[in-house]
């Protein structure tokens, strides 16, 4: 037996010296961690981590990793260690404006540390992405239809606007675009350019981005427009670049666009409806959209041949896949997410599983996604997380 134990700590320390991994390495190369921002104000107290395991799409117990108020849309630096999160409220320090606030990740435990928080210049913030080169915070504020620029300096901590730029105008829906109301904000693969999708205005907005002053200055042509009273909300770009999709909240619709990189110009190529044709009835004709229906989340699975975007109402993700000659999309499915109200989903790196946040039925739901056909199907996996309405990976 002495000799038996001597033999398997040499292997063990062989192994060692030539690099081969470990049981503990693999168990963590089998776990992708994942962060959910929520609305507080009810049970949830902020932002909670858990890890998902990428082998079997199980799900650990959620826990709290910050305390902070309506953390409902999360952006995590390219280091990995750092978060972003938004403070979706419409008053902040005296100031008639929400907040970014900026946290530390702990890479072992998964917690977040407090670094500071900054003003976004505008009402009830509700997107933000850090540009590729780590140097800025850029976030949409959709009450008060604006966009902003924060520095991010060397410690990570947020520094005061460097940009600021005011949406003005209107469209047909008179109970939702009375006025500007940016949803979101993002940038082109060359982080050259900004694209903020306004329901409001029925326009995505694009910005020319200076990574090294933190600016935005209107491009030429300075917008792509939408149908009248679509109601743009997210905006995300195919892997290769060349094409950009927004899903539009008020008509349940999806827009594809050609995306010229150097000029920073979108040119539509189709419009197609997130619902099956058996859903025609329409009650609500001056909201544009079957009563209390509307669309959130939009993403791109990381081979580029599926597009996923979420229904709220109808409480399906819709599948399409993409036609990576054209840009086309073809409807394959539309998946209940076994929740209501799927406010936003996040498809793991490696493109195995697709999470779905039910915010009304306080549920994360793991679907595996069918690597041929991009269809969805529940592994039975849950995690219960209080109103969850935002879902991002740490790796």
């Amino acid at each position: 037996m002495k000799y038996l134990v001597m033999a398997l700590m040499a292997i063990a320390g062989l192994s060692t010296l030539l690099g081969v991994d470990t049981d503990t390495d693999s168990e963590t190369e089998e776990h992708v961690r994942m962060y959910v921002g929520t609305y507080t104000g009810g049970e949830s107290e902020g932002i909670y981590v858990l890890d998902l395991n990428l082998k079997t799409g199980a799900l650990t117990v959620p826990r709290l990793a910050a305390r902070t108020d309506n953390p409902s849309f999360l952006a995590v630096h390219p280091r990995g260690d750092l978060l972003y999160a938004v403070n979706e409220v419409g008053e902040l320090h005296g100031a008639r404006s929400g907040g970014v606030s900026a946290f530390k990740i702990d890479k072992k435990t998964g917690s977040l540390t407090l670094l500071n928080q900054q003003l976004s210049l505008g009402g009830a913030p509700c997107y933000l992405t850090v540009d590729k080169a780590g140097s800025s915070v850029l976030v949409a504020n959709y009450t008060g239809g604006s966009v902003a620029v924060l520095p991010i300096e060397t410690d990570g901590n947020l520094g005061e606007a460097s940009s600021f730029v005011q949406h003005t105008g209107s469209s047909v829906n008179r109970e939702r675009q009375q006025g500007p109301h940016a949803h979101s904000i993002n940038l082109d693969a060359g982080n050259k350019f900004a694209l903020a999708a306004d329901l409001g205005l029925d326009k995505v907005l694009v910005y020319r981005f200076d990574p090294g002053a933190g600016t935005l200055t209107a491009n030429d042509p300075p917008y792509a427009s939408l149908a009248a009273g679509a109601g743009p909300r997210h905006l995300v770009f195919h892997p290769d670049g060349r094409f950009a999709y927004v899903v539009n909240e008020l008509d349940l619709t999806v827009t594809a666009f050609a995306y010229d990189a150097d000029a920073g110009e979108l040119t539509e190529v189709q419009t197609i409806s997130t619902l099956p044709d058996s859903v025609t009835a329409r009650p609500n004709p001056s909201a544009g959209y079957p009563a209390g229906y509307s669309t959130a989340e939009i993403q791109v699975h990381p081979s580029g041949r599926f597009l996923y975007a979420s229904n709220r109402g109808h409480d399906t993700i819709a599948v399409f896949t993409i036609d990576q000659e054209t840009g086309e999309l073809t409807s394959v499915e539309n998946e209940p997410t076994q929740g209501r109200t799927p406010r936003n989903f996040g498809i793991d790196p490696t493109g195995r599983y697709l999470l779905a946040a039910n915010q009304n039925s306080d549920s994360i739901v793991v679907f595996s996604i069918d690597q041929d056909s991009g269809e969805l199907t529940p592994t039975g996996e849950t995690a219960v997380v209080p109103t969850p309405v935002c879902v991002k990976f740490v790796g």
